[in-house]
């Protein structure tokens, strides 16, 4: 999973970044601080997969990773140059999701770069810019459409209608991703060879003052709520100077001082729920006296599929998987108990991986 963090410039998205992926990405009270985006991988916590460890005595544990780019602010004017411009639109069409990071806090020591605090002007800022990117790209995709339509290329059609929805949608200021949800998988294929940036889902991520204490009293916040479930987003709320600063306390420390403040969990943790959720993923596990893995799938991925994801050869020679769900290993506390109380199955093709399978592939090449 691989989200890219976009805003305003000035909003704490490179602060966030430091925070989560526990990088040093330079920060600094005037615009357009980043120029090149900035990437990190962080492990997704797991603690299924310490329970596994311990189950199978083994100390190699590999979670999945999920990938921020720390992108440059956006400004209005971007799809034309303004600001740092188009270079920067073009590392979002990169990423699997949008981590929109907007402003929801008054203080006079931050530079604004519209002056004043108005979270949903700036997300409409920021949205009416990739909107208009994409009104570009989608007019030359058109007219090259078009061209081959002419030429009697069949193919080109649908693409041609497909283009020609999505710009009526763009250019009543939706995004592509909401003009495509009645289409059909065949329009939804051409959709996604696109790369639009509309395409792309968003979560809206409201960064609050450092000791937000009653996030329901937070007008700003409520704001960017309201619109995101207009636009059927997920939105998280994180202090991205507060998690720097837990960022910098030794591993150890960490959870008790997150529990001391009454949050509960971490903001990384809140936001990788959230782009789960966006995406649609799952995680499946394998587990053995070598390692312990965790696999990132999208829902409803075949068994072969899932294999896939190990290696293209077990998809390949895909026979069958062997499943135990993490809730039966651990009510019953080993495989062969598993077996004996019918917990553990043989698994064909046309078997749809769920959350938190532990599974074990056969495969012949």
């Amino acid at each position: 999973m691989k989200l890219g963090i976009i805003g305003l410039p000035n909003v704490g998205k490179s602060t966030l970044f430091n925070a989560i992926t526990e990088c040093t990405a330079e920060c600094a009270n005037y615009p357009f601080c980043t120029i090149e985006p900035n990437v990190g991988s962080v492990p997704v916590a797991d603690e299924r997969l310490d329970t596994l460890a311990k189950m199978y005595s083994t100390k190699k544990v590999i979670p999945s990773l999920l990938e921020f780019v720390d992108i440059a602010g956006l400004v209005k004017g971007a799809s034309k140059g303004e600001g740092l411009g188009n270079k920067f639109l073009a590392n979002i069409r990169e990423v699997d999701a949008m981590l929109h990071v907007v402003r929801c806090f008054d203080d006079s020591n931050i530079t604004h770069i519209d002056s004043t605090v108005d979270p949903v002007r700036d997300i409409e800022t920021i949205n009416t810019e990739l909107i208009l990117a994409d009104i570009e790209s989608a007019n030359k995709r058109l007219d090259k459409a078009q061209k081959a339509c002419k030429g009697g290329d069949k193919n080109s059609a649908l693409e041609c209608d497909v283009l020609q929805e999505l710009l009526s949608g763009l250019n009543s200021g939706h995004f592509c991703m909401e003009v495509a949800k009645n289409f059909d998988e065949a329009k939804k294929a051409i959709l996604k060879s696109f790369f639009f940036i509309t395409a792309k889902p968003v979560i809206y991520c409201c960064n609050v003052a450092e000791f937000e204490k009653d996030l329901h009293q937070n007008s700003f916040v409520s704001s960017v709520a309201e619109y995101a479930k207009i636009k059927g987003a997920e939105t998280a709320s994180i202090s991205a100077k507060l998690e720097y600063e837990i960022a910098q306390l030794p591993k150890q420390e960490r959870q008790s001082f997150i529990a001391e403040l009454g949050l509960g969990e971490s903001g990384l943790s809140r936001i990788v729920k959230c782009g789960y959720k966006t995406l649609g993923l799952i995680s499946f596990l394998t587990a053995g006296e070598k390692e312990v893995h965790s696999w990132t799938i999208k829902k409803g991925t075949k068994a072969p599929q899932a294999a896939g994801e190990i290696h293209s050869d077990f998809e390949r020679g895909f026979i069958r998987a062997e499943v135990v769900s993490y809730d039966d290993l651990c009510l019953y506390g080993s495989i062969v108990s598993c077996k004996n109380n019918g917990k553990y199955r043989s698994e064909g093709k046309d078997y749809v991986v769920k959350d938190g399978d532990v599974m074990l592939f056969r495969f012949n090449v």
